[in-house]
């Protein structure tokens, strides 16, 4: 075994347990509230934080229920988004919540801390102009001059709240003393990408640029694996290395593989039972689903539905 492959080896070994620990913090959301007891008991008992987050935690403690919203709606909207995938965003009651897929350089990786970072600074941002928050309120430097030449001003989504808070949490691994690592790099674009565009992420997600890191001048960068490919901006996603195929079970990896999943027999997409299902071909079955039916509105005011059966036929890949 050669130096060089042993050096390679312990380089991604660090990166990975590097990855994992950044990106614990999503365990937030799978408790029901945070700040129940006090900051002292809660910030040291809570799963998944580094300390300089305890720290966070200690002093931003009626923040960190809109943290856990925040990490509960990142992983919604990645169950919703990805639902027809190979890959739906399973999470795991371990850590990290979505397995040992956040461990490497992925498109799966950086979709997950884009949309993380973004629900954390969507959630901060409308807890402080709902006033849940006390450190902040919402944002009234929005003003202006109505054509009929009133002056107004309103209460907008304090949003330089929230991005400031989700950079300060969510970035703080990585800012640490493992920030010049290729792996770091590519989460903190990935993170700040989110936080400007958590409404496309998707969209990104099916164009994310394969990069590499090289040196620029006296630091590193992130760089086109391809020459042929246009420079990505600060919205775009990134990823290191390409995905598995996510087929079959790895349980040591969180991957659930796609036998049992329902398909689409017609699609040609993704979601389609030749691709979905890896070729390996799939089960139909006759099954009955129960449905509202003949509703008629009554005054007032209610709607009244039968209950109706109706026979399906269900795809799932073998």
């Amino acid at each position: 075994m050669s130096p060089r492959w042993c050096l390679r080896s312990l380089r991604l070994l660090v990166f990975a347990v590097f990855s994992a620990a950044a990106s614990n913090w999503l365990y937030l959301a799978k408790l029901s509230s945070v700040g129940s007891i006090s900051e002292e008991e809660t910030c040291e008992k809570l799963k998944g934080l580094i300390q300089r987050q305890v720290q966070m935690c200690k002093r931003n403690l009626e923040v960190m229920d809109s943290v856990r919203r925040g990490a509960q709606l990142a992983i919604e909207e990645c169950q919703y988004q990805f639902r027809n995938r190979r890959w739906n965003c399973s999470t795991l009651d371990s850590l990290p919540v979505f397995g040992k897929v956040v461990t490497q350089g992925t498109r799966e990786a950086a979709f997950v801390y884009a949309i993380s970072s973004a629900g954390v600074a969507f959630a901060v941002t409308r807890a402080c102009s709902s006033g849940e928050l006390e450190k902040c309120g919402c944002d009234r430097t929005v003003h202006g001059v109505s054509p009929q030449g009133f002056q107004w001003s309103g209460c907008s989504d304090n949003i330089a709240y929230g991005v400031a808070f989700s950079q300060s949490f969510v970035d703080v691994r990585e800012r640490s003393k493992g920030a010049s690592s290729s792996r770091a790099l590519m989460n903190l674009h990935n993170n700040e990408a989110g936080r400007k565009v958590g409404h496309a992420l998707k969209e990104k997600f099916d164009g994310a640029t394969e990069v590499e890191p090289r040196r620029v001048g006296s630091s590193r960068a992130l760089v086109p694996r391809n020459a042929q490919f246009k420079p990505h901006t600060d919205e775009d996603l990134v990823y290191l290395e390409p995905s598995p195929d996510f087929c079959e079970q790895d349980v040591r990896s969180g991957v659930l593989g796609t036998r049992g999943r329902t398909c689409n027999k017609t699609s040609k997409a993704i979601d389609g039972c030749e691709l979905l299902c890896c070729g390996r071909g799939f089960h139909t079955a006759q099954v009955e689903l129960a449905e509202r039916c003949s509703c008629k509105f009554h005054w007032c005011c209610f709607v009244k539905c039968r209950q109706c059966q109706r026979l399906v036929e269900l795809h799932t890949c073998r």
